[in-house]
């Protein structure tokens, strides 16, 4: 039961934007701009619940050894994330949908390449966290983790310029999804660790 609910808990939040991305408009034009900022301001709160897929494998108090402080990184990152995401879904989805329908489109496009470059750099640090979830889960479950660790790393790489648009962004979220939810399920069992008698 409680594998259940932490796979419920990591793969909701994907499974929730890349629904949300059938429904993004894949241009912002004068007549989507209404859209597509109302879009982006019900997203606000879910993209950075994105990175539950890795803080859910590594609940608890961090220990002071090497796996607390990759567990310290990885919360980091997906701070990082969180912050530098939402960034790219104020400036590039509420703020250039509003100036759009505005239509002042000059300034959409200085507006998309500064919600690019926020973007960028929240993917960066959810790929840091990554790295850090995998390298924990894998000390403490062994091997069983890399196949959830593997597709997660590979959403990061797609997620850099997909955002949740159709079809790659979409995608890109159901593969945060499996992998997160391979993590959380891998984690759940008993730990791989050897241990002294």
């Amino acid at each position: 039961m409680r594998t259940l609910r932490t796979v419920v808990l990591a793969t909701a939040p994907p499974l929730f934007l890349a629904v949300a991305g059938l429904a993004h408009p894949r241009h912002l034009t004068a007549s989507t701009a209404a859209h597509w900022t109302a879009l982006h301001v019900a997203l606000l709160p879910a993209f950075p619940l994105l990175a539950l897929g890795l803080l859910v494998p590594l609940w608890g108090r961090p220990a002071g050894d090497l796996d607390g402080a990759l567990t310290v990184v990885a919360w980091a990152g997906c701070l990082g994330y969180a912050a530098y995401y939402s960034g790219l879904d104020a400036v590039a989805g509420v703020s250039a949908g509003t100036v759009g329908s505005h239509g002042a489109q000059e300034a959409v496009g200085w507006l998309f390449s500064t919600g690019d470059e926020l973007g960028r750099a929240g993917v960066y640090a959810l790929t840091v966290a990554a790295l850090a979830t995998g390298a924990v889960l894998l000390r403490r479950h062994g091997v069983r983790v890399l196949p959830g660790a593997v597709v997660v790393l590979g959403a990061c790489w797609s997620f850099l310029d997909s955002h949740i648009f159709w079809p790659r962004g979409v995608f890109t979220m159901l593969a945060f999804a499996v992998g997160f939810g391979l993590l959380s399920a891998a984690a759940s069992g008993r730990s791989g660790r050897l241990t002294n008698p």
